[in-house]
């Protein structure tokens, strides 16, 4: 199921939208991502932006084509 950029609750928004525009299509790792986000990079937060990755790519919005890296879905065809 892939979701469009409006449903999203904002913070995912914002997850994705770093994703999009920082990972150069090589992806992010949650703790890169976090710092991205302005946020501190202790555990906790790190582990909080793994979660909403790891929610994102049950919904199929980001990859995870490799583990533990986040990169943006690429457009089909």
């Amino acid at each position: 199921m892939d979701l469009t950029w409006e449903v999203l609750a904002p913070d995912y928004q914002r997850l994705v939208g770093v994703l999009e525009a920082e990972a150069g299509g090589s992806g992010l790792r949650a703790r890169e991502l976090a710092v991205q986000l302005g946020l501190e990079a202790a555990r906790a937060r790190v582990e909080g932006v793994r979660s909403k990755g790891k929610r994102l790519v049950e919904r199929g919005r980001p990859a995870d084509e490799r583990p533990g890296v986040f990169t943006p879905r690429r457009a089909a065809g």
